[in-house]
């Protein structure tokens, strides 16, 4: 305690923006005795057992028929008789001094002084309880409990002594014959305070299957039913402790914490769990864990706020141990020492963790009934009671010590009366350990009356049978403590698990910081553990006094929540508390805090801009309700609508030369193409549906192929026709007339429809929702299906326009009444150069505008064959009537 007391007062630190967490682990048992466990209990046992065969061993004859008892203890005690003993182990003084272990005479009795007038009031609980059940006729109906209540001085020594005296028992001869009759000297027995002692005398007592209920013995190792198979406790075990501390960080969202822990076996086991449990349980980690040593060192204190200090980023305003909010174990929250104006400063608002407070009816009347034995002097018969009194009116019973009266000290009558001094004794309103000594009488009672119960033929033993009050075995008692399950006056039920741990509960505590500066420590909540609902933790926020300026919680994080739209990437090196926050990538969200990963969207949905949620994707296709598919669909319907006019230009001047000229049908069928391939291009216009897939290209080629196919033809008869007008090639036009040319046109056309409906029918183009081109879009795109036949139907095409350039190259230089060549040369040529030029620029186009380039190719070729193959012609026709005839044309040709 005062290292912690020397630490406060050494330094502390303000925090800005954000506060420290620290936790304090003691215990009231280690506060009174620093030892460690281990080294205390190697050397007390080795003294016991000497001292032990020294003073009441047996008599050396192995035939004698009885034991005598060579020597007793001298305890400080309190007793009363009954039908069935329990025992109690108390601390009723503080301090004992070490008998004489020269070994060369026998050791003294150990002396106990330092009169602890609380730990009287928990002894005399446990006699108002026994007191209580004899006077209750439906508990244990027909049985008078008596009690022995030894002090245990705080000392693991006299402490096990005592434990020794009760399950021996301290008859001065005791016969032996062939049957043990009568029941054991105890039926169980209630302690001890220190977790240290328990475990030193619930180690002995294990091995005869002696019960022992602890009301304040809180080591978490002490569920461990291998090593100590009759324990109980009705006070919450460590475990249970630090995990309440752990609800309470989680309850606030403190996930950062130092841990400031005692240096004994109790810190150390309470660190490790902290280290275990607060990460997966709260969430949290600790910042760090120091450790407060026995001495007084003030350069290791200095250190230890240096590390509290700069745990995280503050500005220190001045050297104390302000801005902080503390949690405390149990021992702590009781700490009168503590709860002074000169640390409220520092300590108020503390939380700390409370063994249960409860109300025991009755029990300040029972107090005030307390009176002493005036039969027995202080080292025999009930000295405690005697010890009280003594300490209570500072009086001393005759004979008194030498010096006594002559100092002027006065002699007790046993006539004084209780209320007229003013003492703790009497205070019935915060009753903790009491309450818990309460219970444990109780379950011992409990466990005896079931035993009762039993039905002959019935019971839980071999054969069935029951056990006996005359031939009890403490074996039997532990079979039904582990059975036993009641509830209090007080509401609380009353039961042990599978380890001997009672159902677990805590009283959560608040300091409050007065204004005349002094302490007042408050019930703000409790935390508990059901059988059903697990761990339960209910706080009244509006009663915490909070020691801030802002009189809120404070917030105590290593790294702030990571937003929606970002996860968790733990730095390197340190607790996992202390993270960046780093923004999820595109596609992906994180919709909650803290999430240590981010989700991936699905398919048709992207993330949002801000990366908290999927939205769904942009649609992308050549729409008819974009400026580009609006021009392009203008441009299509523009050159469909020339055509007509074209076509119906020839139409009315279908007689004169000019339109005769070279086969006038494939003129028209020619015109009739080109108004396909330019409606052909509206199919690549719209979101893509499976027919208009299936169309648009079975119907630019076998358009285009028709087209193209027109104008071999024509080139082909110039050629033929030239070739007739020199002598002895008469013979090739008859190869040429009206019937083969249309023949040649369906033939190469049917080519053409025959891969189309190959490609269609082995695979099929279909639509598509392209991501790849961009993440954030849905491309809708018709799937060729076959790269083989879209490829080949472009092959075939470029075959046949190919083959048209080279014939009407060779036919440029002909005759001017044959250079129409020369028009059919220079439309090959634009048509050439746009499909080539296509392919490389269809094949980085992205999403929409690889649709968009296909269409423009097929408007450019269009055009071009539409302007320079009746362009001409439909200027004479329409402006220079006076070409447009047989001579003219004979003559000039019409490129003349």
């Amino acid at each position: 305690m005062g290292g912690v007391t020397r630490l406060i007062n050494m330094g502390s630190c303000k925090s800005i923006n954000c506060v420290d967490i620290v936790i304090r682990l003691h215990s009231e048992k280690e506060m009174s005795q620093s030892k460690v466990m281990r080294a205390s209990l190697d050397t007390s046992l080795l003294f016991l057992m000497l001292y032990f065969c020294f003073s009441s061993s047996v008599s050396s004859s192995l035939y004698s028929s009885s034991c005598q008892l060579k020597g007793q203890f001298h305890l400080n005690g309190m007793h009363k008789t009954g039908d069935v003993i329990l025992g109690g182990l108390f601390t009723v003084n503080f301090i004992s001094t070490d008998p004489d272990l020269s070994f060369t005479s026998e050791p003294q009795k150990s002396d106990c002084y330092g009169f602890n007038i609380i730990g009287f009031r928990v002894a005399q609980t446990m006699a108002f309880a026994i007191d209580e059940i004899n006077r209750n006729s439906n508990l244990l109906p027909n049985v008078t409990v008596g009690y022995s209540l030894y002090d245990n001085c705080a000392q693991l020594g006299v402490g096990f002594r005592a434990a020794l005296t009760l399950v021996s028992g301290q008859e001065e001869q005791v016969t032996l014959d062939e049957n043990c009759v009568g029941t054991p000297p105890v039926l169980g027995i209630v302690g001890d305070a220190s977790s240290t002692n328990t475990i030193a005398i619930s180690t002995v007592l294990g091995l005869y299957s002696v019960p022992l209920v602890s009301y304040f013995a809180t080591c978490s190792c002490l569920s461990d039913r291998q090593k100590f198979p009759s324990f109980f406790r009705t006070i919450p075990s460590d475990a249970f402790q630090v995990n309440a501390m752990i609800q309470i960080l989680k309850h606030f969202g403190w996930t950062w914490a130092g841990l400031l822990i005692n240096d004994s076996d109790y810190g150390f086991h309470a660190a490790r769990s902290f280290h275990s449990d607060l990460g997966p349980a709260g969430g949290g980690c600790l910042a760090y864990t120091e450790i407060l040593s026995r001495g007084d060192d003030p350069a290791e204190l200095r250190r230890i706020v240096d590390v509290i200090r700069k745990s995280t980023a503050r500005v220190v305003v001045r050297q104390n141990v302000t801005g902080l909010q503390w949690i405390v174990s149990e021992a702590w929250t009781s700490a009168d020492v503590l709860q002074t104006p000169h640390f409220m400063p520092y300590l108020g608002g503390t939380l700390g963790i409370a063994i249960r407070r409860g109300e025991i009816p009755g029990f300040r009347d029972f107090l005030l009934q307390t009176s002493p034995d005036l039969h027995h002097n202080n080292t025999d018969g009930n000295s405690m009671v005697n010890q009280f009194w003594e300490h209570t009116f500072q009086c001393r019973f005759a004979p008194p010590p030498a010096g006594w009266v002559e100092a002027g000290g006065e002699l007790c009558t046993g006539q004084e009366v209780i209320e007229n001094v003013e003492t703790d004794f009497l205070d019935d309103s915060d009753l903790r350990p009491e309450y818990n000594v309460y219970k444990a009488v109780y379950a011992l009672a409990y466990a005896l009356d079931d035993m009762l119960q039993c039905e002959p033929g019935r019971g839980p033993f071999s054969n069935n049978t029951c056990a006996q009050l005359q031939r009890m075995e403490p074996w039997q008692i532990v079979y039904y403590l582990e059975k036993v399950n009641f509830t209090t006056t007080f509401g609380d039920r009353v039961s042990f698990d599978e380890n001997g741990d009672a159902l677990p509960v805590y009283d959560i505590m608040n300091w409050v910081w007065l204004p005349d500066g002094r302490a007042k420590v408050q019930r703000v909540g409790e935390v508990k553990r059901s059988a059903f609902k697990g761990e339960e933790l209910t706080l009244d926020e509006d009663k915490i006094f909070w020691n801030f300026e802002s009189k809120q919680p404070p917030r105590s994080v290593c790294s702030e929540s990571c937003p929606p739209g970002t996860r968790m990437a733990r730095k390197k090196g340190e607790p996992e508390c202390c993270f960046d926050c780093v923004p999820c990538s595109e596609g992906t969200i994180s919709n909650t805090t803290d999430s240590m990963e981010c989700t991936s969207c699905p398919e048709d949905f992207w993330s949002s801009p801000q990366r908290d949620h999927c939205v769904p994707k942009k649609k992308e296709f050549l729409s008819y309700h974009e400026p580009l598919g609006i021009c392009l669909t203008t441009t299509s319907l523009l050159g469909t609508f020339i055509c007509v006019v074209v076509l119906g230009i020839f139409i009315y001047h279908h007689s004169t030369p000019i339109v005769r000229v070279n086969n006038s049908e494939l003129s028209f069928i020619l015109l009739v193409s080109l108004k396909f391939c330019f409606l052909c291009s509206l199919l690549f216009i719209g979101r893509p549906r499976l027919w208009t897939c299936q169309l648009r290209h079975a119907a630019f080629g076998i358009s285009f192929v028709l087209c193209v196919s027109c104008i071999l033809v024509k080139t082909m008869v110039v050629l033929a026709v030239f070739r007739a007008s020199k002598p002895g090639g008469e013979s090739s036009l008859k190869w040429f007339g009206a019937v083969q040319q249309r023949e040649t046109v369906l033939v190469l056309t049917c080519v053409q429809a025959a891969i189309c409906t190959v490609w269609l029918v082995s695979a099929s183009p279909v639509p598509h929702k392209n991501t790849q081109y961009q993440s954030d879009k849905i491309v809708y795109e018709c799937a060729v299906g076959s790269t083989v036949g879209f490829a080949v139907l472009l092959g075939y095409i470029g075959l046949l326009a190919v083959l048209s350039c080279l014939l009407a190259f060779l036919a440029r230089n002909l005759p001017d009444s044959f250079n129409e060549a020369k028009l059919i040369t220079f439309s090959m040529l634009i048509f050439c150069a746009v499909w080539v030029a296509f392919v490389p620029a269809y094949i980085s186009s992205p999403g929409k505008y690889a649709d968009a380039v296909e269409v423009f190719a097929i408007l450019a070729s269009s055009f071009g064959l539409l302007v320079a193959l009746f362009g001409p012609k439909c200027y004479i026709i329409l402006f220079r009537p006076e070409k447009n005839t047989k001579k003219a044309i004979m003559g000039r040709g019409i490129g003349s």
